[in-house]
């Protein structure tokens, strides 16, 4: 299957829901194997028209093919959903996407830290009292959070999905990573990273959905051994 072709996807997660192993594919359960229907022509054109850009070749395939949101990697992919008239993401994380600089460019090609460069916590050994270790804790928290969690660093980042502890993966749609999967890893302090294949090779929203549906697959098998072997023990 090409990237432009995702005509076996919905016979495939149906497949895994009927699985007796399917429940043990994480995050399973939140996003239960089922897609939203598929974009319209009118409704992507009216999307592209608010946000003033292009969706990447392949994820724009995917809208119109095989559905708005639902399964997918993780907890599954925020789904594109029109509120009041606009349309916009949905899910935990899906406001981390600036709608309005989409069409700006994602300057980056290789991994950063927007924390790179911050002086280290405060030492409590350092301070005469624990009122001015307090202080200098609080003052070390307010510019991390004004360096690091500044907008800046994700424009042109559509934010796909949510992997739990805020830990979130982003489609680059403006600037020179084009069309590539990029890691949020902010929460852990490790920064922006891009997705990359086995082999080293950049991941596209298809190669990263495919490796996911082939994942799952494999994982819902292997439960589903597990269920039947403790049946027959029974």
């Amino acid at each position: 299957m090409t990237g432009g072709d995702w005509s076996d996807v919905r016979g495939r997660l149906a497949r895994l829901a009927a699985a007796p192993g399917a429940g043990a594919v994480f995050g399973s359960s939140d996003h239960g194997w089922e897609l939203e229907p598929p974009l319209t022509a009118g409704e992507l054109a009216e999307v592209e028209a608010q946000l003033q850009v292009e969706l990447p070749a392949e994820y724009r395939s995917f809208l119109r093919e095989a559905g708005r949101g639902g399964a997918g990697p993780a907890y599954g992919l925020f789904p594109l959903r029109r509120r009041d008239g606009r349309w916009q993401w949905e899910g935990d994380g899906a406001d981390l996407t600036t709608l309005e600089a989409l069409g700006r460019p994602f300057a980056h090609v290789e991994a950063f830290n927007p924390a790179d460069g911050l002086p280290a916590h405060p030492d409590e050994d350092d301070y005469d009292s624990p009122e001015a270790f307090a202080a200098a804790q609080d003052a070390h928290w307010e510019q991390h959070e004004r360096v690091v969690l500044t907008p800046e660093h994700s424009v042109g980042l559509l934010y796909l999905c949510h992997l739990g502890c805020a830990l979130r993966e982003a489609l680059v749609v403006s600037g020179p990573a084009r069309g590539r999967m990029w890691a949020d890893d902010i929460a852990e302090g490790g920064g922006f990273r891009p997705l990359s294949d086995d082999d080293g090779t950049p991941l596209g929203f298809a190669r990263w959905y495919r490796r996911w549906l082939v994942a799952a697959e494999g994982e819902a098998a292997a439960g589903g051994t597990d269920v039947r072997q403790r049946a027959s023990a029974r």
